[in-house]
C-alpha cells in the first residue's frame, strides 16, 4: 500500500476503544498520535472525569460502549477478561454495519465465544493481543493477532492499522493463543506472585534482609514487586479464565511441595536426580557461553543502598519449581519464545541462569537438603504457591483480588522506586536479549 492509499484509509475510518484503561489508552494514544480518527469509553459514570483529563488528546471520549460501537469500523473491547461477556452483550447488538471486533484480553476462548454470541452475523472478528505491559515501548514486541471470522480487505485493514506500533505480528487461532500464553505465563506468574506473598507472610522486605544479597536475588525482587505494582485482574484473567493455566498452576504447587518434601527430608541424591532430569529436558540446548544473564549485570539493580558485604548461597526453590513444572508439563519454553512477554523472557534468563551456570544447581541442591537457612522462608513459600493453586482452581476472582491487594498494600511503600530500578533492569537485559537473537 503507496502512502497516499495509506493516508485514505486513515482518513475514512474510525476506531474505536472500549474500556480505557491502561492498554486501552495505550492503543487509542498510539493509534491516534498515527492519524487514525479514534473513540473511545470507558464505564459511563466515568464519562466526565475522562472527557475532561483528555481533552488534550487526539482521541475523543463518548459517553458509553453503544456511541463507539455504531460508528467506529473497527471496535477493540480492552476490558478485564471476567467481563468480556457481559460487557459485548450490553454493547455488540448496537455495533455498525459490517464492522470489525476484536479484544485485547489474556484469555481468547471466552472473548471469542462472547463475540459470536452477541455480535451480529455481519460484523468480522479479529482479535489482538499486545504481550507486554502498558509502559512497555511495543517496538519490537509480539502482537498476537486472531483473524476468527475475516475476509482478506478487513486483515489488511487492521495489519496497516496496527503496524504503527511496529510490533512483531503473530497470526494464532484463539486455541493457539491460550496454549501459548499459558505455557509462557502461567507457571511464572505463580512463582513471583508466591514470592511476594511468601515475603509478606514472614513480614520481610528482603531488601532489608541480609540473605537476600547478589544480582539473582535482585531480579527475583524487581519482578514480583513490579507484578504486584500491576493490577490484579491483568494476572487473575489469564490464570482463571485459561483452562490451560488451570493445570500449570496446579503443577508448580505440585512441584514446589514435592522438591521442598526431599528438601526437608534430606534427599539429595534424589533431588540430585530430579533436576538434572529437568535440566537436560528445558536446557539441553544451553552452554554457559550462552546465557542470558550473569550476576555481575543484575548486582546494580538492588533496592538495598548499603547492602552488606557477602551473599548466602540459596536453594532458589522458586526457580527450581518452575522448571521442575515445565518438565512435568512437557513445555520446552524456548519452543514460544515468539510469542513471549518481556518479563517472562526475564523469568526464563533467571531460571535459566540458576540451571546452566556451571557449579549452581549443585550448590542450591547441596543447600536445598543441607542448609536451614531458608527452610523457613521455603516453607512460607510452599504454602504460599498451594494458597494460589487453590484460588485459581476454585476459580475465585474475589480471592485472587483480595490475595493479590493485601500483599500489593505490604509493598506499596516502594512500588516507584521498584519500577524504576525494575525498568532499567528490564531494559538491559532486553537489550542483551535481542543481542543474542541477533547473533543467532
Amino acid at each position: 500500500m503507496s502512502e497516499h492509499e495509506e493516508a485514505m484509509l486513515q482518513k475514512s475510518k474510525t476506531i474505536g476503544i472500549i474500556g480505557l484503561g491502561d492498554m486501552g489508552l495505550l492503543y487509542a494514544r498510539r493509534f491516534s498520535e498515527a492519524g487514525w480518527k479514534v473513540i473511545g469509553c470507558d464505564r459511563e459514570e466515568q464519562y466526565d472525569y475522562l472527557s475532561q483529563t483528555y481533552k488534550d488528546e487526539k482521541f475523543t471520549v463518548k459517553k458509553n460502549g453503544h456511541f463507539v460501537s455504531r460508528e467506529a469500523d473497527y471496535i477493540i473491547y480492552s476490558v478485564e477478561a471476567e467481563n468480556i461477556d457481559k460487557i459485548v452483550s450490553l454493547y455488540g447488538p448496537s455495533t455498525k454495519y459490517g464492522a470489525i471486533v476484536g479484544g485485547q484480553t489474556s484469555c481468547k476462548s471466552p472473548e471469542i465465544a462472547a463475540f459470536e454470541r452477541h455480535l451480529p452475523s455481519d460484523n468480522s472478528i479479529i482479535s489482538l493481543h499486545s504481550l507486554h505491559g502498558p509502559k512497555v515501548d511495543t517496538t519490537g514486541q509480539p502482537l498476537v493477532m486472531i483473524p476468527h471470522r475475516t475476509d482478506e480487505a478487513a486483515l489488511h485493514f487492521v495489519k496497516s492499522l496496527v503496524s504503527c506500533l511496529k510490533s512483531k505480528v503473530v497470526t494464532l487461532t484463539a486455541k493457539e493463543h491460550d496454549r501459548i500464553t499459558a505455557d509462557t505465563q502461567a507457571v511464572t506468574h505463580a512463582a513471583f506472585l508466591s514470592m511476594g506473598v511468601a515475603w509478606k507472610s514472614c513480614n520481610q522486605y528482603p531488601w532489608e534482609t541480609p540473605k537476600w544479597i547478589g544480582g539473582l536475588e535482585n531480579a527475583k525482587i524487581n519482578i514480583s514487586l513490579r507484578i504486584f505494582a500491576n493490577k490484579w485482574h491483568v494476572y487473575a484473567g489469564l490464570a482463571i479464565t485459561n483452562p490451560s493455566a488451570h493445570d500449570q498452576v496446579l503443577q508448580y504447587s505440585k512441584s514446589t511441595t514435592e522438591l521442598f518434601t526431599l528438601m526437608i527430608q534430606g534427599k539429595k541424591t534424589e533431588l540430585n536426580d530430579r533436576l538434572q532430569k529437568v535440566k537436560q529436558f528445558v536446557f539441553k540446548h544451553i552452554t554457559n557461553h550462552d546465557l542470558l544473564l550473569d550476576d555481575n549485570i543484575l548486582e546494580k539493580f538492588s533496592l538495598n543502598k548499603t547492602p552488606p558485604e557477602g551473599k548466602q548461597p540459596n536453594s532458589h526453590l522458586s526457580l527450581l519449581a518452575i522448571a521442575d513444572s515445565w518438565y512435568n508439563l512437557g513445555i520446552v519454553p524456548y519452543d514460544h519464545i515468539i510469542c513471549s512477554t518481556p518479563l517472562f523472557r526475564i523469568f526464563l534468563g533467571v531460571t535459566e541462569y540458576v540451571f546452566c551456570t556451571p557449579g549452581l544447581l549443585e550448590e542450591s541442591i547441596e543447600v536445598a537438603a543441607t542448609n536451614t537457612s531458608f527452610r523457613q522462608d521455603d516453607l512460607h513459600f510452599t504454602l504460599a504457591a498451594e494458597t494460589w493453586a487453590k484460588i485459581i482452581k476454585f476459580g475465585n476472582f474475589s480471592l485472587y483480588k483480595d490475595e493479590f491487594e493485601k500483599t500489593q498494600a505490604f509493598f506499596q511503600p516502594m512500588f516507584q522506586e521498584a519500577n524504576a530500578i525494575g525498568n532499567e533492569m528490564i531494559k538491559t537485559i532486553l537489550e542483551r536479549v535481542k543481542q543474542r537473537e541477533d547473533q543467532n
